[in-house]
């Protein structure tokens, strides 16, 4: 994206795949792939479901979140929780899921609405700063993705504050120094 903005938090009714709700403030300092799918679109079976888990697997340990989003626009009776739950189970998906919260008088779930998502599978990248670097609707190439994501995490990481200064001498609770005078 030429001119990036900040990621618009997710708005989830439940979660599958994480102990905790996720955030993305709370992923701040992390490159995020949000996979926007519904389970009954052909496209995200055989695509975009796959690449999110490739994707969750491949980078399990860089500093990428990979986040499914089930994003119910449609067959709304036939997409439930309980479905989904199994579905998960049967695809053995890993990553963290959240169920887009329903909107209000529309069929469109609200975070599909603060992305402007024109339908699933749709794939976006935030960088580790929180802004959208990318979005992607329909069937993206592994390697165009892989590629991306590869360009994000080389991005130098958030600073974070400086550490505290530790005790000169001998090692304590806190550390060991490495300034010993001999």
């Amino acid at each position: 994206m030429e001119n990036p903005v900040m990621a618009p938090e997710l708005v989830v009714s439940r979660w599958f795949n994480t102990p905790t709700p996720l955030t993305l403030a709370g992923l701040r300092g992390r490159v995020v792939l949000l996979h926007a799918f519904q389970m009954l679109c052909p496209g995200c079976v055989s695509a975009g479901i796959p690449q999110a888990e490739r994707a969750h697997r491949m980078f399990r340990d860089a500093d990428l979140t990979v986040i499914g989003l089930h994003t119910v626009f449609e067959h709304h009776a036939a997409m439930t929780p309980v479905s989904l739950e199994a579905f998960i189970h049967e695809y053995r998906l890993t990553f963290p899921i959240g169920v887009d919260q329903p909107g209000t008088n529309t069929p469109l779930p609200v975070t599909m609405q603060r992305y402007g998502l024109q339908g699933t599978p749709s794939t976006v990248l935030i960088g580790r700063d929180g802004q959208i670097r990318h979005i992607g609707f329909g069937r993206e190439d592994d390697m165009a993705i892989g590629m991306m994501i590869g360009s994000l995490l080389a991005e130098a990481p958030i600073s974070l504050p400086e550490p505290t200064s530790m005790p000169a001498g001998p090692c304590t609770d806190r550390g060991c120094s490495a300034d010993v005078q001999s």
